[in-house]
Order: structure tokens, then sequence, then C-alpha cells
């Protein structure tokens, strides 16, 4: 495994971040326990969740089972860098109560010892804000912040689907505010070959205040993982955002081409997307979440594989980026 430090940070955490979205919902504990053993194995240090990962009636739960895995001892929990995010309404299905969501010194309080009782753990290494809060001045969250900082709960916070704005001003009042906090030191986005807005205002913030992008879905959904191919072999079908994205024939054709592309230089189209994220200037490591074994496996090859100048320029070619801000949308 390969290493990088998160951010301007002097945190090393592993160049594939493993997610664990799918545990509980699609993965049972016994599964979801092996794959996070796995993963620690071939060095994956880096481990992300939320405290609304369950959803509905459930949601909790993938805290919950990365705790049960944490008890069973081995230096687990000291070998991880443990990232959980906090936003999402956490009272009961039906009993909405204000105060239970979003950015509030009352809920960020709240849903830290929440999730600290949910994880089996006295502290939470990286605290990630899973969305920006309208509501709630930053002067706020980050005194917040600095108190749970002061307690030991939490060490570092994060931020995920911010805008470039909001990264700037999020870092800005924490400078303002002084007192030694350090700000954001990571974002959290949406950024894969083909979606690639993020290259033209959040991830220059993000280098520009020392935040290491942390990018989510690199896959698309499964639309990068050869969905056109395993679907003319008879294998499984697209769903979701995948299978609408395809329903668009020029969509479809771009796939297809990218396929027959990186089939041409060897390389499984799942593989190729996430080694191509990792020569993205910025990036730390994207985050990958298993449902099996297998997956995760095939996410392990990507940190290795090294893909050629002339894969990354058909790569562009196939998927060109909007290009540098403010020359994208004017001169």
């Amino acid at each position: 495994m390969k290493y990088t430090q998160l951010g301007r940070t002097g945190l090393k955490v592993s160049r594939l971040v493993l997610g664990t979205m799918n545990f509980g919902p699609q993965t049972d504990e016994t599964d979801s326990h092996a794959i996070m053993d796995a993963a620690l194995d071939a060095g994956v240090n880096f481990f992300d969740t939320a405290n609304v990962y369950g959803w509905g009636e459930n949601k909790g739960r993938t805290e919950e089972i990365i705790g049960s895995w944490f008890a069973k001892g081995g230096g687990r929990r000291d070998k991880v860098v443990l990232a959980t995010k906090v936003y999402g309404n956490m009272a009961a299905d039906g009993d909405a109560w204000p105060n239970h969501d979003k950015l509030s010194a009352v809920n960020i309080r709240r849903a830290v010892d929440a999730s600290l009782k949910r994880l089996g753990t006295d502290r939470i290494d990286l605290y990630q804000f899973h969305h920006i809060d309208r509501a709630t001045p930053f002067e706020e969250i980050w005194q917040a912040v600095d108190v749970l900082v002061q307690q030991g709960k939490i060490l570092y916070a994060g931020s995920s689907n911010f805008p470039g704005y909001k990264i700037a001003q999020a870092n800005e009042t924490a400078a303002r505010r002084g007192g030694g906090s350090i700000g954001l030191v990571s974002e959290q986005c949406l950024y894969n070959l083909a979606e690639r807005r993020a290259e033209m205002e959040v991830i220059p913030a993000a280098q520009e205040y020392g935040l290491g992008v942390v990018p989510w879905s690199p896959l698309h959904g499964g639309l990068l993982g050869g969905v056109v191919k395993k679907q003319a072999e008879g294998g499984r079908r697209a769903s979701g955002r995948a299978a609408d994205a395809l329903a668009d024939p020029a969509t479809r054709a771009r796939i297809q081409a990218y396929e027959e592309l990186v089939e041409k230089h060897g390389v499984e189209p799942g593989e190729a997307a996430l080694a191509w994220l990792l020569t993205r200037p910025g990036v730390t490591g994207p985050i990958v979440g298993p449902r099996t074994a297998e997956q995760l496996d095939s996410a392990l090859r990507a940190v290795e594989l090294e893909p050629s100048e002339e894969l990354l320029a058909g790569l562009d070619e196939v998927f060109p980026g909007p290009g540098p801000s403010p020359e994208a949308f004017a001169w």
C-alpha cells in the first residue's frame, strides 16, 4: 500500500479509503468484518463512514458494525484513521425533532457522543461536515469543534460536498478565530472521470487551503466499472444512476468508448478509473465501498497501477474536464 499526508497535516493515510456505506444495508456484519480485516491486512488504514449510514430505521447501524469490529481487539482501532460525518437527522423515523440535524453546536455535541458510543471508541480522527449548513455561522461551528478537540473527542475536522467558496469561508473564519484552530483539513467530494466539475472550484480551493481531496463515487455509481461489457455478456445489469445514464445514447456511446480504450491497454475499467484519480493533483485517495472481498481486491490492484501517458491522454479525450476557472466559463 502507498501512503500520503492528509492535506497539510502530519497524518499519514493510505491512498485508498475504505468506504463503509454498504455495511449493514447490503453487506452483513460477518462479511463486513471480513472486508475490514482484508483491508487492514493490505495496509488500508483510512476508513470512512457517517452517522446516518444504515439509513432509515437502521441509521447508525454501520457505525455499530465498525464498533463491533474494533471490539475484537488486535490493535484494530489504533491502526485505523477513523472518519465519520455529521449533518443528517438521527432522530427516530417519524419523530424528527428540532436540533437533531445539521451543524448547530447543540447537534454537533450530541452527534459526536452518539457516534463515539456506536463506534465503541474514545475519539474520531477526522470529523466531517456531511453538507453545508446555510443557517449556522462558521463561528459557532468552530467553537463547537474547538471544544471537542480540547476534550480529545475529535482530532481533525473535514468537509464533504462543500462548494469552493464555503471551503474558503470556513478556513478564513478559523484563521480569524485564532487559538490554534487549523480549520478544515480535507474535502470529500463527488469526483470521477464522468463527473469532473470539482476541478473548476472545489479542488483548487482545497489545494489553496491545504485540504486533502477524498473523492466519493469514483466509479460514478458503477458506470465506470465495465457495465456495458457486463450487460453484453449477460452479467449484472446496471441499476440506479448508472442505468439512468446509460438510457441516454450519447452517454452509452461514451462509456463504450471508455471500455474499449482501457481494454486496448489491458486494464480493467474500474481499476483504470481509480488509477486515474490517483494521478490527479490534490487527491489524497478515492473512497471505495466494496460489497464483497472480490471488489476490494480489484480496488487494491488499482493502487499499484501506473497508467501510461497514452492511456491518460485517451481518458481525457473520452471524458474532457471542464478546464480551470474562470476560463471554463469566461475568458
